[in-house]
């Protein structure tokens, strides 16, 4: 009995899925302009194997880029080379924004 039903419920949905394919002539993906097909897939992305560097072969040495000084560290120094420049209070304002903005 139970290998009956079994076989009377895989034919059944057979049955079904047969049914639910066959009410769309284009299948699940495209063949209409309200449904067009999917676009191609990217290309796969490029891989490179990595420089490995030799045993026997001298390391170049790490050139970096110097951190610039913060906003107060140039103020102070563009402060003092004002003042150093014989600059009035006033001017000296004027010059250290001038001169921290750079």
């Amino acid at each position: 009995m139970k290998r009956l039903s079994l076989v009377v419920l895989a034919g059944v949905t057979v049955l079904a899925g047969d049914v639910a394919f066959a009410q769309s002539p284009n299948g699940l993906v495209g063949g209409s302009q309200f449904n067009p097909p999917l676009p191609p897939p990217p290309p796969p992305p490029r891989i490179e194997v990595p420089v490995v560097p030799k045993l026997d072969e001298p390391s170049r040495p790490v050139q970096q880029v110097a951190p610039r000084e913060s906003f107060s560290d140039r103020i102070i120094r563009c402060l003092d080379e004002a003042a150093a420049a014989g600059l009035g209070p006033a001017d000296r304002a004027a010059y250290s924004r001038a001169c921290a903005n750079r």
